[in-house]
């Protein structure tokens, strides 16, 4: 019985598995977003969100070290930690949590295994464009605005015909050019 056991092992011993998600941390970490199977992605989740977390608790100049040395201690890469703490932690700064997102691919033709993709969420053009113009976007209610809107409607389309409207003297000469003699 596995009562209590949440930790997936993905058949693995506890150092290969510990070597495989070191090695997916650092690939997410260089590449932003990477395909593996849906299993090794969720494991990978658990791994990396409180790496990412440790990034963001820097106070003093003890508390940055220390972090550097325990987040060094799970990746076992330079460069990955660099990364993470130079461009992925100012990103991911005002963020609460949920700094990864797994979306699913289908299923692998040679063995049948469900992929994925997981990715990290800030970096994602795609999705932080909508997030960005829903944050500068200023807060609706449903309550009586009904009139504004067509009045400020109204007002665009006569902006609109104002601006599209040619008046004759730009126009005249157009047409003495058209006339043939």
């Amino acid at each position: 019985m596995r009562h209590g056991d949440k930790i997936n092992n993905l058949s693995r011993t506890a150092s290969h598995r510990k070597a495989l998600l070191s090695n997916l941390a650092n690939a997410l970490l260089t590449n932003k977003r990477i395909v593996t199977t849906l299993a090794k992605a969720k494991a990978l989740r658990t791994f990396i969100e409180p790496l990412i977390t440790k990034t963001k608790k820097n106070e003093t100049k003890e508390q940055i070290m220390h972090n550097h040395r325990l987040v060094y201690s799970y990746l076992q890469n330079k460069e990955a930690v660099k990364e993470l703490f130079t461009v992925v932690a100012p990103k991911v700064a005002g963020r609460p949590g949920g700094y990864t997102r797994i979306i699913k691919l289908g299923k692998r033709i040679g063995d049948n295994a469900e992929t994925a993709l997981i990715e990290l969420v800030d970096f994602n053009e795609v999705y932080t464009k909508g997030t960005e113009k829903a944050a500068t976007t200023t807060k609706r209610t449903r309550r009586a605005g009904g009139s504004k809107k067509k009045a400020e409607a109204k007002e665009e389309v006569k902006e609109e015909a104002a601006t599209a409207e040619v008046t004759p003297e730009e126009n005249a000469p157009a047409a003495e050019e058209a006339k043939p003699e």
